[in-house]
């Protein structure tokens, strides 16, 4: 065999998983795509932030509260459930056999308010915290947080808070230790726990006398000042704290995104996008924000409740379909595709990765058939014949794509919203970018990635069928 008849053989044998920059050719595109992406990610920062952001663009387009939609047309309706999750419909008049959804999680690993907060020690005012999720508490210490949420007041009035993340807002830092004092011999580093994540949110007393608690008193002042509140209503509140820093493009070439909350923000407004973007759809398709996921989906916006099927089979109704007969069968022809985010190879941790099966940066969407840990617990395995589906869909539409898993055997691993959705009997798999510094405060995406993911879910929309 000669070396160009092996040559030729390698390329129409072997998998070569090329960078999407070489694929993508609409360059513009792919900035101006970003840059839309970066402005909504600086207004949804939070769960509901983000649902409010994202009711706008859609009423922009015509969408409206699901209850005013009419079922003897084409619906274009959305759902908002507890101001935390949304679900978006488009469907046609006349259904047929399943639906298309895609599912992504709007809520991100960070650093909750405790019911009881506000603390004084050594005449500095602390916020007592608890942490969301998965982080690595050091990484919180000495960043500039905004505080983010809403205070229902013993009235029943609601009140929404946002300080830290507009410019001249103060913002708040949880102080760490400075080394000169942190040299215990017998570690090299201290232990963290969650007890030391106190916020520092004032310093100056009420009085200049010597007297108990008069620098919290004098926050609590400020704060009944400016939104009518005293201490307790602090017991019926969602206040969350976020980085307080903006997106910003990364690298000289500008090919990257730095930003809290790419996980899962970024598949949310990718599939909202690609369902807006679409002139056609192949399928009656929702589009659905869930809460909770990074505390494994429980409470009731989490994706264990599936709060967007009860809307659907009442629209259903409406239509004069037999929900009982009918039903059962269109969620068994279901695809679906869990839009989450995956881990990118940092090239100064490669040693975690089996590089044959790792996500590179600027490689487009990754497929990930499973999911889980230690011998894929908890996960969701799509069934070969669905990945066929969808690899060939990405294929036709020219989409770039590669497979990926979270980490090596042992290692890694995870879990996503695909399994509440397979156990229902649906077809599921994870679909979404790498991420580099998945769960910190400041997570990278290539560009080339985000735009893949939105080309990926246009092309579920607009042409996939089962």
């Amino acid at each position: 065999m000669t070396k160009k008849e092996f040559e030729n053989l390698q390329k129409r044998l072997s998998y070569s998983n090329e960078s999407a920059w070489k694929v993508l050719n609409e360059e513009e595109e792919v900035d101006d795509f970003s840059k839309s992406y970066m402005d909504f990610m600086r207004k949804g920062k939070t769960e509901r932030t983000l649902v409010e952001e994202s009711i706008k663009i859609l009423e922009e387009n015509g969408y409206v509260p699901i209850e005013k939609a009419d079922p003897k047309k084409e619906v274009k309706a959305y759902k908002v459930y507890r101001s935390k999750a949304l679900a978006i419909y488009r469907i046609p008049k006349e259904i047929e056999n399943g639906f298309n959804v895609i599912a992504s999680h709007i809520d991100s690993p960070r650093i909750d308010l405790k019911p009881r907060p506000v603390i004084e020690d050594t005449d500095v005012a602390l916020a007592k915290t608890h942490y969301y999720g998965g982080i690595k508490k050091y990484q919180w210490f000495n960043i500039p947080l905004a505080i983010v949420g809403v205070i229902v007041k013993e009235d029943g009035e609601s009140v929404k808070i946002n300080v830290g993340n507009e410019p001249g807002d103060p913002v708040f830092v949880i102080s760490d230790l400075l080394p000169h004092l942190d040299r215990d011999p017998n570690k090299k580093c201290r232990d963290i726990n969650g007890e030391m994540l106190n916020l520092i949110i004032g310093s100056k007393p009420l009085v200049f006398e010597k007297m108990d608690s008069a620098v919290k008193i004098n926050i609590l002042k400020i704060l009944n000042e400016k939104y009518g509140i005293v201490e307790e209503d602090l017991m019926s509140a969602e206040l969350e704290l976020v980085p307080a820093f903006e997106p910003r493009e990364l690298g000289f070439d500008r090919s990257m995104i730095a930003a809290y909350g790419h996980d899962d923000k970024i598949c949310a407004y990718a599939s909202l996008k690609a369902l807006l973007d679409s002139k056609k759809i192949a399928r009656p398709t929702v589009v659905v924000f869930f809460d909770k996921e990074e505390i494994g989906s429980d409470g009731s916006t989490g994706a264990k409740n599936q709060f967007w099927l009860p809307p659907l089979k009442k629209l259903l109704s409406l239509k004069g379909k037999d929900v009982n007969v009918f039903f059962d069968e269109l969620i068994e022809n279901t695809a679906v595709l869990s839009s989450d985010v995956s881990a990118a190879v940092n090239p100064t941790f490669k040693d975690v990765h089996e590089m044959n099966n790792a996500a590179i940066l600027g490689h487009g969407i990754v497929v990930t058939k499973y999911t889980g840990a230690y011998g894929k617990a908890g996960a969701n395995d799509a069934d070969a014949e669905f990945v066929w589906k969808i690899r060939k869909l990405l294929n036709d539409n020219k989409v770039p794509w590669q497979t990926g898993e979270l980490g090596k055997v042992d290692v890694g691993g995870g879990g996503t919203v695909a399994k509440f959705f397979a156990e229902r009997g649906m077809h599921v798999i994870d679909m979404g970018p790498a991420l580099l510094g998945m769960h910190s405060p400041y997570e990278v995406v290539s560009k080339a990635d985000l735009y893949s993911s939105y080309l990926a879910y246009k092309a579920f929309i607009s042409n996939f069928k089962m």
